[in-house]
């Protein structure tokens, strides 16, 4: 029988963190714009692990997809958060096509999150979906489930 060992790298993103809290969706969105660069063609899927005071932790890439979606899955959302001990979370993913509109895609799976989150005892504070200003109807260049008010 073969037995794995699961461990967490840590490694420096460009965006400096220092006291800054994610508390906001805006924060949010500077933190993870870079993915933006790094995956222009396919949509990939982030978990920000959160400490108590909601400083990051890090992030993780927990999914790759298409040009046009990406499957996501609690266990593998939550399986770092457990391991790096995360009191929250936030979800990151992006859009290729640079509008950040939700799909009904994006809202069944921030449901099952949601419910996920409960059950394992960790919050999940927002869901974010990344895009650029210039191709968002609103000109904000992001969506936020936490202040459109479904998480």
């Amino acid at each position: 029988m073969r037995v794995f060992e699961a461990k967490l790298v840590y490694e420096p993103t460009l965006f400096e963190v220092g006291a800054k809290c994610l508390t906001k969706a805006e924060l949010v969105y500077d933190y993870m714009k870079d993915v933006l660069d790094v995956h222009p063609m396919q949509e990939v899927f982030y978990v920000i692990l959160l400490n108590q005071k909601n400083r990051p932790l890090g992030r993780i890439a927990v999914t790759s997809g298409t040009v046009a979606s990406t499957l996501v899955h609690p266990r593998e959302v939550f399986r770092p958060a457990i391991l790096a001990g995360a009191s929250a979370i936030i979800c990151a993913h992006n859009h290729p096509s640079g509008d950040p509109a939700p799909s009904s895609a994006d809202l069944q799976a921030t449901r099952k999150l949601r419910e996920a989150a409960q059950a394992v005892d960790i919050m999940l504070l927002d869901h974010v979906i990344l895009g650029r200003p210039e191709c968002d109807p609103c000109g904000v260049g992001f969506y936020s489930f936490r202040t459109a008010g479904l998480l």
